[in-house]
């Protein structure tokens, strides 16, 4: 009897030790979920980034995600036994930073070997850890191996590795290293970083993805999505930094000297995932003309309460009127575009007017002749556009008004990158798309003002209209 007990015992004790290490398990449990770390482990694309503010909670995903694929138990990915790189700035940051999480989240039990680059294998987390062995369900054993930039590119040459998590930004060849080692084995790579080096080439190719790599996925985190931080602490720590310090600090955002233009923009808002519009709702097309330079033109639509939708996107360069206005009929055909007397309605800046040398004729004569009705006299007013763009993405009592699909992919990524330049004005670079929304928005501003005067009668029967049109048997 006293043997058995003596047994219960020590299983007891084995099972509390192992409760007292096993951080795992309670990731993300109970009355507190961190749902933006958990949009990032469930994101089924290869190239996935997490930019966060300092203790946005953006670190403790990357080093669960490690661990995860690691053991084998990764809840929303296939498992395997693994091998994989922790990338970080330099040796003393992994081992303050990403070494010390993944230590955190890997039990003791969990580890088949420790080989150190510097320090002593029995207190690994004050040391340089080379790689850790772990111990995975399969009964095999993955590896975590670590590297820092500072070594440089030559010693990110020759593994074929199944992941690699990037603590803070990489130089781009070692970034671009790391994803051959990755390529024979279709593996991921992801980031987690704050954003403080400026407009750098994370920005561009994985922020803006201006590549349009359907496998790059990004998420943004601060200090209010992270449910285990004080609100009293966020307060005091937010008064003590500059408006500057909080956009990289808290909120994780890309900064440039002058700022966004659009800081109203928040893609979990104003961009939408594609709908059927009602047939009402189609109001015009709005084109940017472009022959060495892109040309954009977008389909809009508005509803009863001039809510501003944009449905459908033309962007592309390099190609003549006829090739643009056969592409526009195109699409305006998958949407069953409404046309007037034989051709499509369209707005135009009034450069189209002008004749060129590799033509007779103007943009706008040759758009007429394929069947394509364009009006050129827009307001071109750029400041006021920006102040009317600013009012339909978020009004006084911020409500937005305007809602993108997420297929106007070079729109959405032209509102994320448009910056404020030294002399108070826009800096002119990738903005086709914002020219031709803002003429379409500052033509609908007289529309805006007729609704507004509407009284509830009015507004009741064309809501009634809508619900008609939606269900005719009605």
């Amino acid at each position: 009897m006293d043997e058995i007990l003596y047994k219960l015992n020590l299983v007891r004790n084995e099972i509390e030790n192992r409760n007292k290490y096993d951080f795992l398990s309670k990731y993300n449990k109970g009355e507190k979920v961190h749902e933006k770390q958990m949009l990032f482990h469930k994101c089924d694309k290869k190239n996935r980034w997490v930019f966060g503010g300092n203790r946005s909670g953006k670190t403790e995903c990357g080093a669960v995600e490690t661990v995860w694929l690691a053991r084998g138990i990764h809840p929303y990915k296939e498992n395997k036994q693994v091998s994989g790189w922790v990338v970080s700035l330099s040796k003393q940051v992994q081992r303050d930073v990403a070494q010390e999480k993944i230590l955190h989240y890997l039990r003791p039990d969990w580890i088949e070997k420790i080989v150190m680059s510097s320090g002593r294998q029995d207190s690994a987390e004050s040391g340089i850890i080379d790689f850790i062995l772990v111990k995975n369900v399969f009964g095999t054993l993955s590896k975590i191996g670590f590297k820092s930039c500072d070594q440089g590119r030559e010693k990110f040459q020759g593994s074929s590795l199944d992941f690699v998590w990037f603590d803070e930004e990489p130089p781009y060849d070692i970034y671009q290293e790391c994803r051959m080692r990755v390529l024979d084995r279709s593996g991921i790579i992801f980031g987690t970083m704050t954003p403080l080096k400026g407009l750098t080439w994370v920005y561009n190719e994985i922020y803006l993805n201006d590549k349009n790599d359907p496998q790059v996925w990004c998420i943004e985190m601060e200090w209010a999505d992270n449910p285990y931080l004080d609100q009293n602490e966020i307060a005091q720590m937010s008064a003590s930094m500059s408006e500057e310090e909080l956009e990289s600090r808290r909120y994780g955002r890309f900064m440039q000297c002058g700022g966004l233009v659009y800081s109203e923009f928040d893609e979990r808002v104003h961009v939408i995932e594609p709908f059927d519009v009602p047939k009402e709702w189609q109001d015009t097309i709005s084109i940017d003309p472009g022959l060495n330079n892109p040309l954009s033109a977008h389909w809009y639509a508005q509803d009863y309460d001039g809510n501003v939708y944009v449905i459908a996107e033309h962007f592309d360069k390099g190609k003549d009127v006829y090739y643009h206005a056969n592409r526009i009929k195109e699409i305006s055909k998958r949407l069953d575009w409404h046309y007037t007397n034989g051709k499509l309605s369209a707005l135009i800046d009034s450069a189209a007017m002008q004749r060129t040398l590799a033509s007779s004729k103007s943009v706008v004569e040759l758009f007429y002749e394929n069947d394509i009705l364009v009006n050129p006299r827009v307001n071109k007013d750029m400041f006021s556009g920006i102040n009317t763009v600013k009012r339909y993405l978020k009004d006084g009592e911020g409500k937005a008004h305007l809602f993108i699909f997420k297929t106007c992919t070079n729109l959405i990524r032209e509102l994320k990158s448009y910056w404020w330049g030294d002399n108070d004005l826009p800096i002119k670079r990738d903005d086709h798309c914002l020219d031709e929304m803002r003429y379409y928005l500052m033509d609908k501003q007289l529309v805006l003002r007729v609704q507004e005067k509407k009284n509830e009668i009015q507004k009741d029967k064309e809501r009634l209209i809508k619900k008609l049109s939606r269900h005719p048997k009605l």
